[in-house]
């Protein structure tokens, strides 16, 4: 017989238990089971007033925004809607069934407020972090270091070019985003003298978050953008650091160095290796490896192509103790061919030493034309970090390189994971500070998750469809 449901009844009493409706799979009982924000009351109190109306409690919005990156909810307005219907949500978030939640524009007050003011984002992301490693998923044995593009908030055809002049003041006056530009342009160039050279101009830039750089994909047209680097620990995968900046090769390079130094002064953790692609195969970051931090390099060294078919650098000599190149007929390439009253270190602008062959040996030489074609001699550009740069093609030809090679597949991997899964492939925050801030968020979530997954018991292990 057909069944029938009776009306709906309004029952004087419930029995109601939020943690009976979540089940033991679900990624937020890994989350949670890892996630502690005991110490971020403490490190907010100098941000908030003693008097007044009591505010939403801090911890409430970390948690949303945590369930927010975990399941890739990009608005926070939605982000509300979600967490007062999700049973989940709410036990995650530590709500009751009658508990309000709160305005979407709570966060923005707070994000461009107290929580930048204190770096709590940074304070969350390294909390987590710092459980990573009490659980032995970060290690210290072997880094990794990448960049992805992220697409800024700013449309392409509100762009205008690096050289033109514009007037920040038109309108209701700067955005928060343009101030934001404009004081670090003050910080970075407070005063100009004749002796300094001006920067290069931008090729375009937007009006609507002028920090962020035109560039273009692969067989796609160019955008404003911000890059998300990554500093991973080999052994699991976890992000040990994370740092914003914009689309720029030179300063997606340069941030290895912020987030190694800042990796070992808080958390006293230095690689043996760090791996990284030709990008950061330069001359100068190599030396920094090598020289000064004594990590072993595990990448391409980057080297200048030649175009008119000449022989490679590669098939000169170099004698060290004559310092000078033997070109393959045996024929001398020198930094000076004279002395000087005054020694010199010929050393130039891009820390490199130029060596020169002899014209008389040159026009002579049989193999000129396989040597040096288009020009009556020889050159051969030397980094001063010359001997960095060996000891990374040395270390190229070892078996221990072609595992590094391997496992920095796991840092691509995260991008990936970043984009298709977190869904942020587009910010929605304006400004440097902005990317910061989302990229700290979704490298604290993509951390939890792989806690999460890794080390729930038996059993109790998040369903693959959400981890």
């Amino acid at each position: 017989m057909m069944g029938h449901q009776g009306g709906v009844q309004n029952q004087l009493f419930y029995s109601f238990n939020l943690d009976d409706h979540v089940p033991r799979t679900h990624l937020l009982r890994g989350i949670d089971r890892y996630f502690d924000l005991s110490g971020l009351r403490e490190h907010l109190a100098p941000h908030y007033s003693h008097t007044g109306r009591p505010s939403i409690a801090p911890e409430l919005m970390i948690r949303m925004l945590i369930v927010g990156f975990c399941f890739g909810i990009r608005s926070e307005r939605r982000l509300c809607e979600e967490v007062h219907l999700n049973l989940a949500y709410r036990w995650f978030c530590r709500l009751g069934l009658e508990d309000a939640v709160p305005d979407h524009s709570t966060f923005s007050k707070n994000r461009h407020g107290r929580f930048r003011e204190s770096g709590a984002l940074r304070h969350v992301f390294e909390s987590v972090l710092r459980r990573c490693m009490n659980e032995g998923l970060a290690q210290g044995e072997g880094f990794a270091v990448d960049a992805s593009v992220i697409k800024a908030d700013a449309n392409r055809a509100r762009g205008v070019p690096g050289t033109e002049v514009i007037d920040w003041r038109q309108g209701d006056g700067p955005s928060r985003a343009v101030q934001e530009y404009l004081t670090a342009l003050e910080q970075n160039n407070p005063t100009m003298s004749d002796d300094v050279e001006p920067a290069a101009p931008a090729k375009r830039i937007s009006l609507t978050d002028p920090a962020a750089r035109y560039t273009a994909a692969p067989g796609g047209p160019a955008f404003f953008a911000y890059s998300t680097n990554y500093l991973i620990d080999l052994h699991a995968g976890i992000i040990v650091d994370v740092e914003a900046t914009p689309s720029h090769r030179t300063q997606e390079v340069e941030s290895t160095r912020t987030m190694v130094n800042r990796v070992e002064q808080r958390f006293n953790l230095k690689p043996r290796r760090l791996v990284g692609d030709t990008a950061y195969g330069t001359g100068a970051m190599l030396g920094w490896m090598v020289q000064e931090k004594h990590i072993a390099p595990h990448v391409p060294v980057w080297q200048r192509p030649r175009n008119d078919g000449a022989l490679p650098s590669s098939d000169f000599q170099w004698v060290e103790q004559d310092n000078e190149y033997r070109c393959p007929t045996g024929h001398a390439l020198r930094s000076e061919w004279r002395t000087f009253t005054k020694p010199r270190s010929h050393v130039t602008k891009a820390d490199t030493i130029v060596y020169r062959s002899s014209q008389a040996d040159c026009s002579a030489c049989e193999m000129k034309r396989q040597c040096c074609p288009s020009t009556p001699i020889r050159k051969i550009t030397r980094s001063v970090h010359e001997a960095s740069r060996d000891e990374a093609r040395a270390i190229a030809d070892t078996p221990a390189y072609k595992r590094s090679r391997h496992e920095r597949k796991k840092v691509e991997m995260l991008f990936a994971h970043l984009k298709r899964i977190l869904k942020l492939d587009r910010l929605r925050l304006r400004g440097l500070s902005g990317a910061h801030d989302e990229f700290l968020l979704a490298a604290t979530a993509q951390n939890l998750r792989r806690m999460a997954k890794w080390l729930m018991p038996m059993g109790e292990q998040v369903e693959a469809t959400t981890a």
